[in-house]
């Protein structure tokens, strides 16, 4: 199947919800790791969100270029003709950017978009995020409705923040206290900002503990009964059920039972960074450990082409990748959900 259409990512989240699964969203730095993803969501049957940060797009755009821009349209360009091939949806999101990368990642994606949408085509990225945790909420849902009405336009689904994930990512960090969880009158406050939809769609990731970074299980306080009350607050005020769509940000550290629970409250969407970046990176030290006289030219020898070949260690590190991936879903309960 081609990348998502507005349509049909609309449908995915809907579908989500009211399933109360969610589906992992993988972050990507190259063509290896986006096909690892790719694998990983046909083998699980689920469809799927690759995502690309403000980082990792610098990084595809090449180290003697460092363009954010030209890194995420190259990989959007990619993942579109690569995504052809395998039987799921995937949408294509960029990750986390703060206020001072809007001008330099977000909105210049957005201007494409929306240029594509004129001419008739699908937008480049089905969803962009804006992550305004370091600025107050005042500014943040004002910086928020500003995108939101740009991303409309280009049929684009906006991701916001509103709290702060603690820990560091990207070279962001946060410290790990009370700030940790969104409030009910935050969550009320953004909805009084963004409406319901009628501005245009929205995920919020609103937090309750969330922690980027690697932790033990039990080692993140994370109290999912917060989203439940927002939840609760705003339902009770617009009369509807569940009517966020919620981001469950910084999960490595999470216990099964605490990510299941957040699903019920309307979580249609997890990020998962850390773990696939280990399970991508430990097979390929497994092979160097493994064949280190075949890597290296040992003591005047020649070396083995066929162990230092980036085909074979870089396909064992896609396997390794792709199967974090369907653990992934399982864990999510989107296995076998895909809109086939």
């Amino acid at each position: 199947m081609p990348i998502a259409s507005p349509e049909a990512y609309a449908e995915m989240l809907d579908r989500a919800k009211a399933g109360r699964y969610a589906y992992p969203a993988i972050n990507v730095t190259s063509s290896q790791t986006l096909n690892a993803a790719l694998k990983g969501f046909a083998d699980a049957e689920s469809d799927g969100i690759i995502q690309v940060s403000t980082g990792g797009a610098e990084y595809l755009s090449g180290p003697s270029v460092k363009d954010m821009v030209t890194g995420a349209v190259a990989f959007a360009a990619y993942a579109h003709e690569v995504a052809k091939k395998y039987p799921v949806n995937i949408a294509l999101h960029t990750d986390h950017c703060p206020k001072d990368k809007l001008d330099k990642f977000v909105r210049p994606l957005m201007t494409i978009s929306q240029e594509r949408v004129k001419a008739g085509q699908e937008p480049l990225f089905q969803s962009h995020m804006w992550d305004g945790s370091a600025v107050p909420v005042a500014e943040n849902l004002e910086i928020a409705e500003q995108l939101l009405t740009e991303a409309a336009k280009g049929k684009i689904v906006l991701e916001i923040e509103v709290g702060v994930v603690g820990g560091e990512e990207d070279g962001v960090e946060n410290a790990i206290n009370d700030k940790l969880y969104t409030t009910v009158d935050d969550g009320l406050a953004m909805v009084d900002a963004l409406g319901l939809g009628e501005k245009g769609r929205y995920m919020a990731a609103l937090t309750f503990g969330n922690v980027h970074g690697v932790y033990k299980p039990g080692n993140v306080k994370l109290r999912p009964e917060v989203l439940k009350q927002i939840q609760d607050a705003v339902g009770a005020k617009y009369g509807k059920d569940k009517p966020l769509s919620l981001v469950f940000h910084g999960g490595s550290g999470s216990l099964l039972s605490e990510i299941r629970e957040a699903l019920d409250y309307g979580v249609v969407k997890m990020n998962i960074d850390t773990d696939t970046q280990y399970t991508f990176t430990r097979p390929v030290a497994d092979h160097m450990f493994r064949n280190y006289d075949g890597v290296l030219k040992v003591d005047g020898e020649v070396g083995n082409k066929k162990m230092y070949d980036p085909r074979v260690w870089g396909k064992a590190a896609e396997a390794g990748m792709a199967a974090r991936v369907v653990e992934a879903c399982e864990h999510l309960r989107s296995t076998g959900t895909t809109m086939k």
